[in-house]
């Protein structure tokens, strides 16, 4: 019997049973599963889907090894020792990986050449990725989609362009093909689904998915040397230098693009159209309302037209007790004051009416009633519904500014750089070290476990967008009734089902709708999000003891 041919290449069939060809699947298939076997052994449940990551392409491999390190180093040393060993490690591995994958018809270097290259692409690509996984612990911090899809983004347009620099000496040059295009794109489709698979199935089939993954890895090394080698046909502006114009676009266009929409006319004061603030109070309704709205918000100081309805200020009351007008800077604020000023202006509000209190929370203003909740357990407030909550907010660290050691250092100062740079032109004043985030950093075990958790006295519900199921690894983050639909963050309490589903819930009704859909999105992030940082890791949480999502994969369980 002769051995297994599948297809040809000039001339030459792929040998299925050829010791390189085999050598390649073994290479890529172990170090996954290996992963896959130590997550699974210690039960981190929240990281198992970046187990396929670990024999990518690049510059998804990078990614993986990147995130590992922003989240998990101490200090300065320890991030740049590990940085040193990542990249000459990564270094070895892919030239092993491209010098299996080399096609048999072409003549290869020897291991020395190829390895030096791949040692200096190692460094290239990982001051590529290291900002956008930097950003990836801020959108681990904040719970933001749109900070997840600004990290991933820019690697999946450049993947076609760097995945040529390993093998070919004009990578630099010309747009890459339709077929490095494809398999870049294939990689992105595996990894995904990969990721989902491995954090979906059993823990003792943790490892074997893993492998399995990591086998389609093999191929996807195979068929992209062999695209970047032998293309089918010329590329386009083959004298043009198009890698690191991309490269370059990558790094300005974020930069530029959230100022200049921010700066687009049509920004005021005025409140967004939302019925509870516009209308009066339907009759069953026998609480007064106070609204308190999300991050970079802002309120005119024109009252509701309901008496029983007022604005959250983050400036606070005037002398006549009245809600003062705020800009996006106000917002900024720590957690802990804003929940100071929340004290006062429910107590008045309580006085005034002679009525309950519900809290309507949007985003941060959910952050803020909730930890309100936590702190004032016997407060006049016994209805809160929260709109975009940061689910699972907390999940990464880095220390304040002047504090030299601590989980996450590095990863602080170059987020705290990017958004300098971004600043210049937004000129917002927002970024990762203003007192919102900072609060978020230091109480994060109750923002991770304790936030969408029920309150004694008190009736819950959480309007959840659908994105925000791609804001945290997967898991069962609700402890409260959920209503899910299809938005974007923030963007539920303008829609009139919603503006009918919150009004029947302050007058008394059960609401309770979850989304088919939105399980499936979480598993779809699973290979996408930084691993979270273990609870029992950081000094500064150790006085909060808590159970970890990270590990149970759940929220409001007891140690």
């Amino acid at each position: 019997m002769g051995r297994a041919v599948v297809g040809s290449a000039e001339g030459g069939g792929v040998d299925l049973l050829h010791n390189r060809f085999v050598g390649l699947l073994v290479l890529a298939a172990f170090p996954p599963a290996l992963e896959g076997a130590i997550l699974a052994g210690y039960g981190f449940r929240a990281a198992e889907g970046l187990a396929p990551q670990f024999s990518a392409v690049w510059p998804y491999d990078n990614y993986h090894d990147l995130r590992w390190l922003m989240v998990y180093h101490d200090s300065w040393l320890t991030f740049f020792l590990g940085l040193v060993a990542l990249i000459v490690l990564r270094a070895l591995y892919t030239t092993a990986l491209v010098m299996l994958a080399w096609p048999r018809h072409l003549p290869r270097p020897r291991f020395r050449r190829l390895a030096w290259r791949n040692l200096a692409l190692t460094v290239v690509v990982s001051v590529v990725v290291s900002p956008w996984a930097a950003l990836s612990v801020a959108a681990s911090v904040v719970a933001l989609s749109w900070l997840l899809v600004a990290s991933l983004l820019p690697l999946f347009l450049l993947a076609p362009f760097l995945q040529r620099a390993a093998v070919s000496n004009s990578w630099w040059r010309g747009l890459p093909s339709i077929e490095l295009v494809g398999w870049s794109l294939l990689n992105f489709v595996v990894l995904t689904v990969g990721g989902a698979l491995v954090w979906t199935v059993p823990a003792w089939w943790t490892a074997p998915v893993a492998a399995v993954a990591g086998l389609i890895n093999g191929l996807l090394w195979q068929r992209t040397v062999g695209s970047a080698l032998d293309p089918r046909r010329p590329a386009h502006w083959a004298r043009i230098p198009v890698a690191p114009l991309a490269i370059f676009l990558a790094f300005v266009v974020p930069v530029v693009l959230q100022p200049v929409l921010a700066a687009l006319p049509g920004k005021s004061t005025k409140p967004p159209p939302i019925a509870l603030l516009d209308r009066p109070l339907p009759s069953n309704v026998g609480h007064a309302v106070i609204f308190l709205a999300g991050h970079s918000s802002a309120y005119d100081g024109e009252p509701p037209v309901d008496p029983n309805v007022q604005w959250f200020s983050y400036r606070g009351l005037d002398s006549q007790n009245r809600p003062l007008p705020f800009g996006s800077r106000d917002t900024y604020r720590s957690i802990e004051s804003s929940v100071a000023m929340l004290d006062k202006q429910v107590e008045l509000l309580h006085r005034r009416t002679g009525r309950p209190v519900a809290l309507v929370g949007q985003s941060e203003g959910a952050l803020i009633a909730r930890t309100y909740l936590a702190d004032r357990p016997h407060s006049p407030v016994n209805a809160l519904a929260m709109e975009s909550p940061l689910i699972n907010a907390g999940r990464s660290y880095y220390p304040p500014a002047d504090v030299s050691q601590g989980w996450g250092v590095v990863a602080g100062w170059e987020l705290r750089v990017l958004f300098r740079l971004a600043d210049i032109i937004a000129m917002s004043g927002s970024g990762p070290e203003e007192p919102f985030v900072r609060s978020i950093l230091d109480n994060a075990p109750f923002y991770r476990n304790d936030l969408m958790c029920p309150v004694a006295g008190v009736r819950i519900v959480a309007f959840l967008p659908t994105t925000t199921a791609t804001e945290a690894p997967p898991g069962k983050y609700a402890g409260v009734p959920v209503f899910e639909m299809p938005a974007v963050h923030g963007g539920l309490l303008a829609r009139p089902v919603v503006e009918e589903h919150l009004l029947n819930f302050l007058g008394g009704q059960p609401i309770s709708q979850p989304e088919r859909g939105y399980a499936l999105l979480q598993e779809a992030s699973a290979a996408w999000q930084a691993p979270p940082l273990a609870l029992g890791l950081n000094p500064v949480w150790r006085g909060q003891r808590m159970a970890d999502p990270a590990f149970t994969g759940r929220v409001c369980q007891p140690i």
